[in-house]
């Protein structure tokens, strides 16, 4: 597994990261698609809206729209197999997906530093 299509439901823009109020969940899976790029999997994004004829030809897409309609975007698959539908996974559940490893976030809040950072307790 290498590749990833990522079936959107219909949005003004291919990711829906526009406009002038931002989904804060479409900003984070903008970027943790991303991170997968930088991890070597190949992602394709498709808007419903943009792009009918990718959902109308791949059958498990068809066939979860049929049933379900709308509710079932987004949807996500490889090799035309379905890794999750009607949600955004989160970045854990991509990596693990494609056997990657989440790295620890860097930094810390204010009030956990330890001074581990060069810093002295609270200066950061």
């Amino acid at each position: 597994m290498n590749s990833l299509s990522v079936f959107d439901p219909a949005m003004c823009c291919s990711t829906g990261v526009c406009g002038p109020t931002i989904d804060p969940q479409l900003m984070r899976f903008a970027a943790d698609l991303e991170w997968l790029g930088e991890h070597g999997v190949t992602v394709e994004r498709f808007n419903l809206a943009q792009q009918p004829m990718n959902f109308a030809e791949t059958p498990a897409v068809r066939e979860a729209l049929q049933a379900a309609g709308e509710k079932a975007l987004p949807m996500l698959l490889t090799d035309g197999r379905v890794l999750s539908s009607g949600i955004y996974p989160t970045r854990s559940q991509l990596a693990g997906w494609f056997g990657l490893t989440v790295a620890p976030r860097v930094g810390m809040r204010r009030a956990e530093n330890k001074g581990g950072c060069g810093c002295k307790p609270g200066e950061c």
